[in-house]
């Protein structure tokens, strides 16, 4: 784990701080204003990508009457961008100001999915966002209630290690792939191995190559401690790659499979836009239990509250790992108000039609980068309310540009690793699945539910029962049921 050193004031200098660094604790953290800001500004830039990815995944599905996102037969991507935006600006100040944790929000990648793909094709996308909106207020009276809190508190706390480093490795995996360093194989059905090198077994194209580049400026940066390494990373590469797409034309790899993986980097012909909110409001919390029945509506509502009462566990730890913000157990400062932000920010996300919010883990890039106060959350909140004006300059930032960020992060979640006990196996074979099955699943909810199953099995198997406190118990069979929803409710038909 990364402690950060705090100075010792001198003789006769009073401790107490004012203003902004007395609210936020600036310099009883080991900070300065300048890297909170730096830190906001980087984590903004390395998940500003959602602006764009949100209304491509959600945007172009139909619900069971046919009908788009924002309303009528044809995709309204500007308003769910701007939703998007909107929701995670003021969520991300919310964290900010109330937890002080240098956490942003924004809607949840794989939740979206879901709620695009699972839930919306049963039902009006009005009814599917009320589910997202109860199973925020669940979650919220869950925490108010101290259940969340206390679950957290009941995990061991090298679990909670296992999860900081796993995570590690899947925000690695993300920026290797949105970077299309590693590619799904066309046709994995006949083939043994389901991803591949580049888009042929081989990398190929422009784009890779300004990845790599980015990769090695970001690690030269890094390894000479120069400030903003990561920060001047992105906006270099971002450069360089706006040169090549004017040069090469290149385009989308949806079209190109050399192209760029999700934003085409070229300077745009207009640098305002107007807000179009056409999604905010469209919600019916109680509709989809009339539409497809009491019992689905329950199961799709616990599948969506499963996937995110975890998810953000697994990731205000390890932000705090990252930033050395957490305690002898392994818990993170103020840890009540981060859930209850997190819970509001389910809710809100659904009432928004922009699906459910939820913490990032691309947050540690701008911890990477030295934030270790709420006041970087702040400043990321207010950069995404800004780029609901300024999206065509957000959108120019491609993938290729701002993940190596995630795979150096990566790298230093991983080093966390050696506070795990590995010659304890009751310790050590939960830990190593919670590591890979979360990037090797693409999910952290999967990861984390693999480890206090198989925790809690192994001390049944050791007639240790005793020693695992009685929450571990009840999440862990209720991870059982997450992961045979499908045939319960397939029984439950």
């Amino acid at each position: 784990m990364h402690f950060v050193s705090k100075q010792t004031p001198a003789p006769g200098r009073s401790t107490q701080r004012s203003g902004i660094d007395g609210y936020f604790k600036i310099t009883e953290r080991g900070s300065t204003v300048a890297r909170e800001i730096r830190g906001g500004v980087v984590t903004f830039f390395t998940m500003a990508y959602i602006i764009v990815l949100n209304p491509l995944i959600l945007g172009f599905a139909q619900d069971a009457n046919g009908e788009f996102l924002g309303g009528g037969s044809e995709p309204n991507l500007p308003a769910i961008a701007a939703g998007t935006a909107l929701v995670a600006g003021v969520l991300t100040i919310l964290m900010g100001i109330v937890a002080n944790y240098p956490l942003a929000l924004a809607t949840g990648l794989g939740l979206n999915a879901f709620v695009a793909f699972a839930v919306a094709s049963q039902m009006s996308w009005a009814e599917a966002m009320g589910l997202v909106v109860l199973e925020g207020v669940v979650i919220l009276v869950l925490v108010l209630t101290g259940f969340r809190t206390a679950v957290f508190h009941a995990v061991p706390a090298q679990l909670k290690v296992a999860i900081s480093v796993g995570i590690g490795l899947f925000i690695a995996l993300i920026g290797f792939v949105d970077a299309g360093w590693v590619r799904r194989i066309p046709d994995a059905a006949n083939t043994t191995v389901p991803v591949q090198l580049g888009p042929t077994g081989q990398l190929a194209g422009w784009p890779a190559l300004v990845f790599a580049l980015g990769l090695l400026l970001v690690v030269a940066l890094w390894v000479r401690k120069v400030k903003g390494a990561i920060l001047i990373s992105i906006v270099v590469t971002t450069i360089v790659a706006i040169i090549v797409e004017a040069v090469g034309d290149l385009g989308s790899a949806a079209d190109n499979v050399t192209g760029w993986m999700l934003t085409i980097p070229a300077v745009p012909e207009d640098f305002l836009q107007r807000p179009d909110f056409a999604t905010l409001g469209e919600v019916d919390p109680f509709g989809s239990f009339a539409t497809v029945g009491v019992v689905t509506a329950v199961l799709l509502l616990f599948t969506l509250l499963l996937a995110d009462f975890f998810d953000t566990m697994g990731t205000m730890t390890a932000i705090g790992a990252e930033a050395g913000l957490l305690d002898e157990k392994g818990t993170p400062p103020n840890t009540t108000r981060i859930l209850v932000v997190d819970s509001i920010g389910a809710a809100a996300g659904g009432a928004a039609g922009v699906s459910s919010n939820t913490s990032y883990i691309e947050s540690a890039s701008g911890v990477g980068e030295g934030a270790r106060t709420g006041l970087a959350s702040v400043v990321t909140g207010v950069l995404f309310l800004f780029s609901i004006l300024f999206a065509p300059i957000v959108s120019v930032i491609p993938s290729e540009a701002a993940v190596p960020a995630l795979v150096l992060v990566g790298f230093l979640m991983m080093q966390q690793v050696r506070g795990i006990e590995w010659d304890d196996l009751e310790i050590a074979i939960p830990a190593f699945l919670t590591i890979v099955l979360m990037p090797f699943t693409y999910s952290i909810s999967v990861g984390i539910g693999a480890g206090f199953v198989s925790y809690v099995f192994i001390k049944l198997v050791r007639g240790k029962v005793g020693s695992v406190h009685p929450l571990m118990w009840v999440v862990a069979t209720l991870f059982v049921v997450y992961f045979a929803i499908n045939p319960i409710s397939a029984w439950l038909s």
